[in-house]
């Protein structure tokens, strides 16, 4: 005998189950896409009839707005995407359910079974009618300090979400804000410390090497590069243009750095210091390879500079390879995480060096060792170096 169709069916697990999960069996899992997409196919297991759901999270980032985390029915894992900052400003944002829900909406509820002329017009409706969805809603997500994300979910059931649908659905929202939160801080802290201080250093700073004095001797290729004349750019130019101007700097000279494997470890004022650790067999050629892209990408914003009256960048970069301890320095309170050693003092001073010599890049000998044999050099001579016994043996790169 079939069941009266206004009868709800029975439900083999209820969503006490769910949030039980949520909040007692998902601690030994780091991701929060993880997590998202498990919690998908358990609310279909309690009879919720979820096809769609998806998770907005905005993060502190200098390059990326937010991320989005997609689920759908039959997919075997969420899918992340990242949003940069411009989003806003685009169509597809404007008015949609997200930015009615950080607006302060505390529910966007479409049916989208009904004439699309009597509904909200929005792009993503008519996105989610064509893929036969008959029911949305969105929530915020509630974290500490009042920060507001985004949750929703899409149906196809005829007829949409029932009362006792949305009523689950509301219940697990607290338990996901909870254990979203606890993820989205331990990736904050992660991008964060990679913001600051680079992956690797971040890395070790993470897994506990915190203490003042504490540290490894690694063996490295050392990249130092100096902006010239920027005293005189500084004292007579806009202050935003100086921002401007160094952003796309070190836009120029870091990204190649990091592509090729190399970390940035400190910016100083118009400065940077970088390591391509020894460990990495082809670590000397890579920093060649990063400075030849550099090189390249000076010359790009320098020209488009020139378009705009500016006069072209200048910059030094010295080169060598050694010993350096790599660890925390600094007071009991202000941690460095950085590398000292002679081996960086003469990186140091081959980069001044380079406007005196007139040779934009200047490599020691010691580092022409790993790379002669593949790139070409120019040997400039032996000179003195202030703070070394002995004179070095220099040769420009021009690549």
């Amino acid at each position: 005998m079939n069941a009266p169709a206004n009868i709800h069916p029975v439900i083999a697990y209820s969503d006490s189950d769910v949030v039980h999960w949520l909040t007692s069996c998902t601690h030994d899992e780091p991701f929060i896409d993880n997590i998202f997409g498990e919690l998908g196919v358990r609310l279909q297991r309690i009879g919720i009839p979820v096809k769609r759901a998806s998770l907005h999270v905005l993060i502190q980032h200098p390059q990326w707005l937010g991320t989005r985390i997609t689920w759908a029915d039959g997919m075997r894992e969420a899918v992340i995407e990242r949003v940069d900052h411009d989003v806003r400003g685009r169509p597809e944002y404007i008015n949609s359910p997200a930015n009615e829900i950080y607006d302060g909406a505390v529910e966007v509820r479409e049916n989208l079974e009904r004439d699309p002329s009597l509904g909200r017009k929005h792009a993503v409706y008519d996105e989610m009618r064509a893929k036969g969805l008959t029911d949305y809603v969105a929530w915020p997500l509630y974290h500490t300090l009042g920060k507001r994300h985004l949750v929703t979910f899409a149906t196809d059931r005829p007829g949409g979400f029932d009362d006792a649908h949305i009523a689950a659905l509301l219940k697990l929202l607290p338990a996901l804000a909870l254990v979203s939160e606890i993820r989205v801080k331990n990736r904050l802290a992660r991008t964060l410390l990679e913001t600051y201080v680079g992956s690797h250093a971040g890395e070790l700073i993470l897994a506990g090497a915190t203490r003042r004095g504490s540290g490894t001797t690694v063996r490295a290729a050392i990249m130092i590069c100096d902006l010239r004349d920027f005293t005189g750019i500084s004292d007579n130019w806009p202050r935003d243009d100086v921002i401007d101007l160094l952003n796309d700097y070190f836009d120029a000279i870091s990204e190649p750095i990091a592509r090729h494997g190399g970390e940035v470890l400190k910016f100083m004022g118009d400065g940077l210091l970088a390591i391509f650790p020894l460990s990495q067999p082809s670590a000397c050629a890579n920093l060649l390879y990063a400075v030849t892209e550099a090189r390249q990408a000076m010359a790009a914003l320098n020209e488009r500079n020139g378009e705009t009256g500016r006069a072209p960048l200048n910059y030094g970069i010295g080169v060598h390879v050694g010993d350096v301890m790599y660890g925390n320095i600094g007071s009991r309170t202000r941690l460095d995480f950085t590398v000292i050693g002679p081996a960086v003092n003469m990186a140091s001073r081959l980069e001044a060096l380079t406007k005196q010599l007139g040779r934009p890049v200047l490599l020691s000998r010691a580092f022409a060792d790993f790379v002669e044999s593949e790139f070409a050099l120019e040997r400039v001579g032996e000179y003195p170096v202030r703070g070394f016994n002995d004179p070095v043996e220099l040769f420009a790169y021009h690549g």
